[in-house]
């Protein structure tokens, strides 16, 4: 898609987001976003919403920046998902912040930015450059996608570009991607649980449930945990331990047939 925009106007200005957060500050997040859109315009600079933590948590990755009185300090590092006490000594230092994953530049930096880093995969999709807004293009991308390298553009890019800025953000922010940040931005009912589903509870909370509406569901004596049945598949997990999700999945897929995920 940057390729397309790129073939169209070099100097667009853009805005990329992934589409499972929510943002609970909306029109400070508005004008976080024309700030890094005026300072993008600016030049070649790639720019990224860092948002001000609240705890020491180990399901997001982080961002480490200068000490500086800029409105945009320089990124030092990209840091990815730490453990319990990284995460706490992350929090002390006072120089880092939760990476959104919400970037800001112009089409013409981040293609720049390609041909530095990534320079085989930059080539692949400029191949497209007399076939995209033709009848060609569906085509093409089709193809491109189906054998390019499969990496995330934190991995690709932003974590050797020297050029990427940082806006420190308070924006109510929260990825949905996580059980434990469905919790928190969710009603709680009575104890502090959260409940989707046919539930009864004893001596319960501080925990998520969502199960199908047509299973009753008795859950008694937990504290803090994730309860959660998709697709015949029921999971019961220490909220605190959710990224160990990752960790079932892959046995699960290593042990049974794909039905299960």
């Amino acid at each position: 898609m940057l390729r397309i925009i790129y073939s169209k106007n070099k100097n667009a200005n853009l805005v990329i987001s992934p589409a499972d957060h929510v943002i609970l500050k909306e029109q400070e997040f508005e004008k976080k976003i024309l700030s890094c859109l005026e300072e993008s315009n600016k030049g070649e600079s790639l720019i990224t919403l860092g948002i001000q933590p609240t705890r020491p948590d180990t399901g997001y990755g982080y961002i480490n920046f200068e000490k500086t009185e800029s409105l945009f300090p320089k990124v030092k590092a990209f840091k990815e998902k730490p453990d319990a006490p990284t995460a706490q000594s992350y929090i002390e230092s006072g120089d880092f912040v939760w990476n959104a994953g919400i970037f800001i530049w112009t089409a013409k930096a981040i293609i720049s930015s390609f041909e530095q880093y990534k320079p085989e995969l930059g080539a692949q999709f400029a191949e497209g450059n007399t076939k995209y807004y033709t009848s060609e293009e569906d085509a093409f991308i089709e193809d491109v996608y189906g054998n390019c390298e499969s990496i995330s553009i934190d991995y690709a890019i932003m974590e050797h570009a020297t050029n990427v800025l940082v806006q420190l953000a308070d924006i109510g922010w929260s990825d949905l991607g996580t059980w434990k940040s469905l919790y928190e931005v969710s009603d709680k009912k009575e104890d502090n649980n959260v409940i989707d589903g046919d539930v009864y509870l004893y001596d319960t909370k501080n925990t998520i449930i969502k199960t199908p509406k047509e299973r009753l569901v008795v859950v008694q004596g937990l504290d803090n945990y994730i309860v959660a049945e998709y697709d015949n598949v029921l999971m019961i997990c220490d909220k605190d331990e959710e990224q160990k999700v990752k960790e079932f999945v892959g046995r699960v897929k290593q042990e049974k047939d794909n039905s299960y995920y």
